[in-house]
């Protein structure tokens, strides 16, 4: 039997079962749902979770917590795996070990207007614990699970329990002086292909060029033919 997971005093926890984490926190958002809802469900394969956030700020600028809840999971997996095993994010919210996928996290919001008030944010995270016993070791060199990594021995619970904790403290950080300068370095020194060819597929577009950086708000600056265009982190929202 799973244990119960621990949360921060700000965050309460919903286990899901079998269901999916990110949906019932969507619809527990819609509804109303105070901010600080995590819901979570664990399997023999995956880890899946979803935290409700209520922005003060507009949403542009709200992006930044999901960049901080990839650097706390990043923050979360450095403190318990491996010390050989580096864990990298994509833009977009890839979750990437060794260079390979192994899950990531996804965004939806109340609205998609980057100058609008969110009523609500929810950042959802997937991690493959075990791949398909059918799939033979190399087949995927993209795909990954944490078993295949030299980390399956971590208990799932005790990352999330990590997730949590790590993220609250870069969300934060988010109202201190220097802490979006903060949060921009140290995700900036863990993500991944910056600088280097990208291609990605937007809800709405499919993007290809040169990762050259971010800007105040983690939007994308990305060369393409010779053009230099800003791509607002606001474009991975889920659409509905």
């Amino acid at each position: 039997m799973t244990q119960i997971p621990t949360f921060p005093p700000l965050m309460r926890g919903l286990a899901a079962g079998p269901a999916n984490p990110f949906k019932i926190a969507c619809d527990q958002a819609r509804r109303g749902v105070d901010a600080g809802l995590l819901t979570w469900s664990v399997s023999p394969e995956r880890l899946r979770a979803a935290l409700v956030l209520a922005p003060e700020v507009a949403l542009e600028p709200a992006m930044a917590a999901f960049i901080a809840c990839g650097l706390g999971l990043q923050n979360a997996l450095g403190v318990l795996a491996p010390p050989e095993t580096a864990v990298h994010l994509d833009w977009s919210g890839g979750v990437r070990l060794n260079g390979a996928h192994t899950g990531g996290l996804r965004l939806w919001s109340s609205t998609r207007d980057p100058a609008a008030l969110p009523d609500w944010l929810v950042v959802g995270l997937e991690l493959t614990l075990k791949l398909p016993p059918e799939w033979e070791p190399g087949e995927t060199p993209d795909r990954t699970a944490l078993d295949h990594e030299g980390c399956g021995d971590l208990d799932p619970v005790d990352i999330l329990e990590g997730w949590s904790r790590h993220s609250l403290v870069w969300i934060n950080r988010l109202d201190d002086q220097g802490g979006r300068a903060e949060l921009h370095r140290e995700w900036s020194g863990l993500a991944w292909n910056l600088g280097k060819p990208v291609a990605m597929a937007l809800p709405d577009e499919r993007l290809a060029g040169t990762f050259l950086g971010v800007d105040e708000n983690f939007g994308m600056l990305l060369k393409t033919n010779g053009t230099t265009r800003l791509i607002p982190l606001s474009r991975i929202i889920e659409e509905d």
